[in-house]
């Protein structure tokens, strides 16, 4: 055995089996690229460069944004405004909670920009008001779960920027606005189905609002929905780069809660900071250790050997590209989005890139972000799901068995979203000039 085959079981393999022996994701790489780093004889400090690099890079300074905007709508109550912003325009109708449950998410997830913010916020209002109103318990918290996937495609998506930094030369303002049409045609699909399923099941309906309410609750839900447009506009309209646009619409997200909403107190905001503090020294920490682990896949050559396995598998570009969505969604089950991307993405890349297949690297991004989205809502790691689960007091065996036809949903528009570039490039191309 070679030393390269030895040092590449001791990276794969220990990081496997450290896995299954519960060691936290970052430790795991870390700890599996040091021995394969002491097979090798490769200098520490080479991986010490490495993981200070992973973590020291201007773009990620939108991450901190992100967290800290996603912690300042939760704790100021927006999600709620969102609610009633949602219950306005589609409450009325047979299933109306379950349509208000897709529109919640996919506002506030392009907001928040995290599946599982979405969860824990919309989850505590929308799932006990669906269940009161008469719906099973196990659709409101399995719709709830899958919707909020919405979050990690609609900008702004800290993992899209983690994907266009592991891919190099994508930019993040065109990846934000790829993942926009994506993001709408999940919530169209849950839509059509919540629809099927009100006929079949019949499924209660709303009430709507009250009159003379309508106009204030537009009023308040219309200025949460402008952080959105901040960053659509902005980074479309090359007015600032992503990173600016991610201080902008945090500073504007504060001003709602504190001053416009005064959800928000002066004494609540150290706490909103802890929070957010400890969110980003997970995710910080994961991008470090796995641009360690990435470093030491490539010096083996573990892409090159993936990359020729696969391609010498078919030359078909769509049984290709079926064979690399049902390895992300399997993998997507058993690991976290953040160290996923980071690792994956130098070794897929170059797979889908390569001209027997010739995809664009921002259009692959939003396959695999969504790819791995629906690990978040599917057992045995879907954090989202267990969010949800803990949020409506089902069990998660259960919940996951009745959440199939959303499943169902979720896997169709993504064969879409895989298969019909337009779906992701159109917006980029219109009103960016990408590829042109």
């Amino acid at each position: 055995m070679t030393t390269a085959t030895l040092a590449g079981l001791v990276l794969i393999g220990g990081f496997v089996l450290l896995l299954l022996l519960r060691v936290p994701i970052s430790f795991a790489m870390l700890l599996s690229t040091l021995g394969s780093a002491m097979v090798t004889g490769t200098n520490f400090s080479v991986l010490v460069r490495q993981m200070v690099d992973g973590a020291n890079n201007f773009s990620l300074l939108s991450i901190p944004f992100f967290i800290v905007m996603g912690e300042f709508m939760s704790a100021g109550g927006i999600s709620e405004k969102i609610v009633d912003l949602a219950n306005l325009a589609v409450g009325r109708f047979r299933g109306g909670l379950a349509y208000v449950n897709v529109l919640d998410s996919m506002f506030f997830g392009g907001i928040s920009g995290s599946a599982v913010a979405d969860v824990s916020s919309l989850g505590t209002i929308v799932i006990p008001m669906m269940v009161k109103q008469g719906y099973d318990e196990d659709f409101s918290v399995g719709l709830t779960v899958t919707t909020a996937c919405q979050g990690v495609l609609i900008p702004p998506s800290h993992n899209m920027v983690i994907y266009a930094l592991a891919a190099g030369g994508v930019s993040i303002g065109t990846l934000f606005m790829a993942g926009l049409l994506p993001g709408i045609a999940l919530g169209c699909g849950m839509i059509i189905m919540c629809m099927l399923m009100a006929k079949r099941y019949n499924f209660p309906k709303g009430e709507g609002v009250a009159k003379g309410e309508g106009i204030k609750i537009l009023l308040r839900g219309i200025l949460p929905m402008m952080t959105l447009l901040i960053i659509m506009v902005g980074t479309g309209a090359g007015v600032f780069t992503a990173t600016e646009a991610s201080a902008i619409a945090c500073v504007y997200t504060m001003f709602l809660s504190m001053v416009v909403f005064r959800s928000v107190k002066l004494r609540d905001v150290g706490q909103i900071l802890k929070n957010s503090l400890k969110t980003l020294a997970i995710v910080m920490t994961l991008l470090a250790t796995a641009k360690a682990f990435a470093y030491m896949m490539t010096e083996l050559r573990i892409p090159a050997a993936i990359s020729n396995g696969l391609l010498s598998i078919t030359d078909n570009k769509y049984i290709l590209l079926l064979i690399i969505n049902v390895m992300l969604l399997l993998l997507g089950c058993f690991m976290d989005m953040a160290p996923l991307i980071t690792i994956m993405t130098p070794i897929l890349v170059p797979v889908v890139t390569n001209p027997a297949i010739g995809m664009d690297p921002v259009h692959f991004g939003v396959v695999m972000i969504f790819n791995l989205a629906v690990g978040l809502c599917t057992p045995p790691v879907g954090s989202a799901l267990f969010v949800g689960c803990a949020i409506g007091k089902t069990p998660i065996e259960r919940t996951a068995k009745n959440m199939m036809p959303l499943y169902l949903t979720m896997v169709i528009v993504l064969m879409l979203v895989t298969y019909i570039p337009d779906v992701s490039l159109l917006l980029p191309r219109l009103l960016m000039g990408y590829g042109a």
